[in-house]
């Protein structure tokens, strides 16, 4: 993917999911899906029937107690899944999505450390790196997560890495500078009166330019 820098989507309803939509039109390419059952995290997100627009392709993360009923239900909606890595068996699920033919991707919680996947990376392809508590937009941002980084590009090189979680024009930096090879960011773009402009300055500070 071309694209590093992905907004991401997290609404309630199919009216706030296509104003959302018509404000990131023109924007970016990809999106990211942050799907939360109410379970896993406190909010919820994506959590009804909704309907995607066909202008973007999207990824989804997620913050599900049982993640498998929803890529059987939703995953041909999306180009791949990343799930939380303390919700399922890492080998049977990496097991099931190779036979979907799915890129294997986790996401790590900032207090879930490495080791969890480490006897797999060889099969993973991205690892989600959260720096904040997951279920809100706005949560504190947490710096300690992104070391990670290194120990995971250590191990495998060719895992690519997304860091997710208080990134805006200043701490995009800071992933940047830990070997991030894609970034999300939420309402720093999405609640933006210009979300084109935000885009532009989240792929400016990614870049070091």
């Amino acid at each position: 993917m071309s694209q590093k820098v992905f907004p991401s989507v997290m609404v309630k309803s199919q009216k706030e999911l296509d104003q959302m939509l018509s404000n990131l039109h023109g924007v970016a390419k990809y999106l990211h899906l942050d799907v939360a059952d109410g379970k896993f995290v406190p909010s919820r997100s994506l959590w009804f029937p909704f309907k995607l627009s066909t202008k973007f392709k999207y990824i989804a993360h997620l913050m599900v107690e049982n993640p498998i009923a929803w890529i059987r239900k939703h995953g041909k909606k999306v180009e791949f899944c990343v799930v939380q890595a303390e919700t399922v068996n890492i080998s049977n699920y990496i097991r099931k999505i190779k036979l979907l033919n799915k890129k294997v991707a986790f996401a790590l919680k900032p207090e879930t450390r490495v080791g969890k996947i480490k006897n797999y990376l060889k099969d993973i392809d991205y690892v989600l790196i959260l720096t904040v508590h997951p279920g809100f937009y706005g949560k504190k941002y947490l710096q300690y997560p992104l070391k990670k980084i290194a120990e995971i590009k250590k191990m495998n090189p060719k895992v690519k890495v997304i860091v997710d979680g208080g990134m805006n024009y200043l701490t995009v930096k800071d992933a940047a500078k830990a070997g991030a090879d894609y970034i999300i960011s939420g309402s720093f773009i999405t609640k933006a009166e210009n979300p084109k402009e935000r885009m532009r300055e989240m792929e400016k500070g990614f870049s070091g330019k």
